[in-house]
């Protein structure tokens, strides 16, 4: 039975080797998608546990800084510092935006922290790979190693230069871009100031307004013009809470205390998972279908093709008695032998082709293991329409009946 199917290979095996390199192909760009996702759930499990925090407290009704837009003033951490169970508190913003080196833009979520508090403090990332943290107030940055700068390089945010001083790793957003750390000040500055003209247009309103133009109070308009020009806005407060303490109680205690939205570990997964990436999912999950139905009707059309050819040879078994369970398992031996080598050539093409891919790829053991069960059954039931023709073969054929 196996010498039969062999055999049968051996004869068509120029025609066997390119479909099983094509659909080798698909399975590879299946296993790549596979990765993809295993990668974006990956890269939002790191930025949770690089935070170094255990509660997110952001603007009510949000749903934190890596999902929408939160605002909360930068004073609020110190009240935090005061609640019981509460051991560390950090304000931190978050600015998805291009960021310039040179001529070429580089898309990158830039983070801004409070200088100093590089050692143990949530919202810093956990280790350098190169350089040292940020020390000054003002224009140093670190920067993950996958937004391709180097220490010492200058990069562009907004209006002011930054030198890079140290470099990170597996520090992401959710959507895969590279972290930029700054001074806070200056990301507050490159996400809440106004532009110039904003600038001028809200000088020229107050002056205009006579209850801050009074003459009797000469120093009143510039006291409402620099409060306007002023920053006192965070996206988030990272709280770490102490050893011991219950997060979820000092979540409620900031909730009731507070009147502010507190996200838990858990719930920030929920998030990430459940809202952020479930739309990607749903898209890749659709593709992987697509793919697992193109890959079924190539392996059912060439084994088709390959069992028509030798319908006469199929007689001829037929007329010297061999059983239909035998020609039914050559045919499937051969839709099997198709399927593995097409797995051993998309396995190959994933390993090399994932570093080459912008966004994080994860290919994990246990989904080669799936997906090679996966393309077994789909080769096993591409085989049924070339085993039911070959059945209803009449053994006449084999002598011109």
């Amino acid at each position: 039975m196996i010498s039969l199917a062999g055999r049968d290979i051996l004869h068509a095996w120029g025609k066997f080797v390119f479909t099983g390199i094509g659909l080798g192909l698909l399975i590879g760009v299946t296993l790549v998608m596979a990765g993809v996702y295993r990668g974006m759930v990956d890269d939002g499990m790191a930025l949770l546990d690089n935070s170094g925090a255990d509660l997110w407290v952001v603007q009510k009704d949000t749903l934190g800084p890596y999902a929408e837009s939160s605002s909360v003033n930068d004073d609020l951490y110190r009240a935090l510092l005061g609640m019981p169970g509460v051991d560390r508190a950090a304000n931190v913003t978050y600015l998805t935006m291009q960021v310039r080196k040179g001529g070429q833009d580089v898309r990158a979520m830039v983070v801004g922290v409070v200088p100093g508090q590089a050692w143990g403090a949530p919202g810093w990332p956990p280790q350098l790979v190169a350089g040292r943290h940020i020390t000054r107030s003002h224009y140093e940055a670190v920067a993950d190693v996958a937004s391709g700068f180097r220490p010492g390089e200058s990069i562009h945010i907004r209006r002011n230069e930054y030198t890079v001083v140290g470099l990170t790793r597996r520090m992401v957003s959710s959507s895969g871009d590279p972290m930029v750390f700054i001074p806070l000040k200056d990301a507050q500055e490159a996400q809440f100031l106004k532009d110039n003209d904003a600038i001028l247009q809200g000088r020229r309103r107050s002056a205009a307004n006579p209850a801050f133009n009074r003459p009797g109070v000469p120093g009143l308009l510039d006291a409402v013009v620099a409060s306007q020009a002023a920053n006192s806005y965070v996206n988030a407060v990272l709280v770490r809470v102490r050893d011991g303490a219950s997060a979820d109680e000092v979540a409620d205690a900031i909730r009731r205390w507070k009147r502010l939205t507190v996200h838990t570990r858990p719930q920030m997964e929920a998030i990430l998972i459940g809202k952020l990436i479930a739309t990607s999912a749903r898209q890749i999950g659709m593709f992987l279908a697509i793919l697992a139905i193109v890959s079924a009707a190539i392996v059912a059309f060439i084994i088709y093709t390959l069992t028509m050819d030798k319908i006469r040879e199929i007689a001829v078994l037929k007329l010297i008695g061999t059983r239909n369970r035998t020609i039914a398992a050559m045919i499937m031996q051969q839709a099997l032998a198709l399927g593995v080598i097409g797995f051993a050539v998309g396995k190959i093409t994933a390993t090399f082709a994932a570093p080459a891919f912008p966004k994080y790829v994860l290919l994990l053991p246990g989904d080669s293991v799936t997906g090679f069960f996966a393309v077994m059954v789909i080769c096993a039931l591409a085989s049924v329409v070339a085993i039911r023709m070959a059945l209803k073969v009449d053994p006449a054929e084999a002598i011109g009946g």
